[in-house]
């Protein structure tokens, strides 16, 4: 583990966060150690969407709404069904 030192905190933030890990039962440290973890989570979380976003997106050919090809595929699905207890159809 790294050390990590903030300078210039005034009082009244020190005093707010001092009080918020005291009402959870915690050192201040170890209060603002969850607070930084928490961040770094959301910054991950971020970059991660951020991949996600600038990806290629795969399609299937001739289909360009997602609703369009369920659809359809279930329309399949219930012909086959019918098909399958009626085979004169």
């Amino acid at each position: 583990m790294v050390a990590i030192q903030i300078r210039d905190v005034p009082e009244a933030v020190r005093d707010a966060l001092a009080g918020e890990a005291d009402a959870r039962g915690q050192s201040l440290q170890m209060f603002l150690s969850e607070v930084l973890e928490r961040e770094a989570r959301l910054v991950r979380n971020r970059a991660w969407l951020d991949r996600i976003r600038d990806a290629p997106i795969a399609r299937v050919e001739g289909d360009s709404d997602t609703a369009e090809l369920i659809d359809r595929q279930r329309k399949e699905r219930i012909e086959r069904v019918i098909e399958s207890r009626d085979p004169a159809r």
